[in-house]
């Protein structure tokens, strides 16, 4: 296991890389695979033995609840509101929620170290999984990175320093394995601050994506899907440049180009960690889930810091999401990707965000369009895994919209 070298701000890696992972067929790399212990996979993995449920009850005290709010599809939680940091921290990929909980953590020392993820120092796109033990190292993990972040591989390294007050920032894969060691840890505390994600890709895909929507992806410093049906990049310069999903090259890409786990993956919300920051519910600010105590701990570090409001919602979804699985089907039968003529796609690109689901339509949107294509993926792919791998809220989705039994 690599050392670390501590330093004020962002520790630094030494020159010995991390163990590299054990081969899995189904992975995201969370880092379990790189420890001392290696065969932790098989109890912690939410691919090999995805314990959605009884992690939720283990985490809140509690399940989901189909008749409350939008628990069946957004997991737990106490309450959900739109959320901004009145002074938004440079560099943050939207106004920096995330990292200041974790500065904040480190401050008042209710916590000896955060696990995040940092840019490589030669690929700001690259992720390199860091333990950060002092406040201002926080600011090095602001921003996006595309790619797999074994910051569970770290866990080894809080043990040899005798950490037992930590938090971890982390995507839904990483969190389902830290709650299914948790109690083997031997932690005092432990705090989550989970992101939502999605069709996760590794960083060179990542930058031939670049290169299909701008000629000069080496001056990228901002790439983002925005809530109303665009993504936005940011110059090194000043420049900003906002492209709608109706034209981006999605169907020209690969076909392993997004992997199968995070086709495969019924966990966008981050519906473990206890609390979550994302953006699909913010309408251009970002969505706090709090999902237990200790979420309100955590947002309650930046409550003089916070302008919030509540969520709203407008349009419908279902639509969309009919539109969705019918060209997934398509795909999955080897048909080819129905696209919108050209000269339609100006004017679709107008509609989306004035007629489109928005705010919590949106968000909710999103999730089912992501259970579905779940199911439709390891249908084709890994039959034999659905029953263990394929949720009840999962199926309740795709009940709606009639995919039922052979259906895909």
């Amino acid at each position: 296991m690599t050392a670390l070298i501590p330093v004020r701000g962002l520790p630094t890696l030494d020159a010995t890389p991390l163990p590299q992972p054990r081969h899995r067929d189904l992975c995201t790399d969370c880092g379990i695979s790189r420890t001392s212990a290696p065969e932790r996979c098989g109890r912690a993995c939410q691919f090999i033995n995805p314990r959605y449920a009884e992690l939720e009850l283990q985490a809140h005290g509690r399940a989901r609840d189909a008749s409350r709010g939008d628990e069946a599809l957004f997991g737990t939680y106490l309450e959900m509101r739109r959320a901004r940091l009145a002074r938004r921290s440079a560099g943050a990929q939207w106004s920096g929620i995330t990292t200041r909980i974790g500065e904040q953590l480190l401050a008042t020392g209710a916590v000896q170290a955060v696990l995040a993820t940092a840019a490589d120092p030669t690929d700001r796109w690259k992720p390199r999984p860091v333990l950060v033990r002092d406040a201002a190292g926080m600011a090095e993990c602001r921003g996006m990175k595309m790619g797999f972040s074994p910051v569970l591989a770290l866990l080894d390294e809080v043990a040899r320093l005798g950490l037992t007050r930590i938090a971890v920032i982390g995507i839904p894969c990483q969190v389902h394995a830290l709650r299914a060691l948790e109690k083997e840890l031997g932690l005092e505390k432990l705090y989550i601050i989970g992101t939502p994600c999605s069709d996760n890709t590794t960083t060179e895909n990542f930058h031939s994506f670049l290169r299909r929507l701008t000629p000069e992806p080496e001056h990228v410093t901002y790439c983002e899907f925005q809530p109303d049906y665009n993504v936005e990049l940011r110059f090194d310069d000043g420049r900003v440049t906002r492209i709608p999903f109706i034209k981006l090259p999605i169907a020209d890409l690969p076909a392993d180009f997004f992997p199968l786990t995070c086709r495969a993956c019924f966990d966008y919300t981050n519906a473990l960690a206890d609390v979550t920051v994302g953006y699909m519910a913010g309408a251009g600010d970002q969505w706090l889930i709090v999902r237990n105590a200790r979420g309100r701990e955590l947002v309650a570090l930046l409550e003089d810091e916070l302008v919030t409001a509540e969520l709203e919602s407008a349009g419908q979804r279902r639509a969309a999401v009919r539109g969705f699985l019918g060209n997934l089907q398509r795909s999955a039968n080897g048909l080819p990707l129905r696209r919108a003529p050209r000269w339609a796609r100006g004017i679709i690109a107008w509609a989306m965000p004035t007629f489109g689901p928005r705010g919590l339509e949106f968000a909710r949107s999103r999730v089912e369009m992501k259970q579905l294509e779940g199911i439709v993926a390891l249908r084709k792919h890994r039959p034999r895994r659905m029953l263990r791998m394929v949720p009840e809220f999962a199926w309740a989705t795709a009940a709606r919209y009639g995919l039922v039994g052979g259906d895909a």
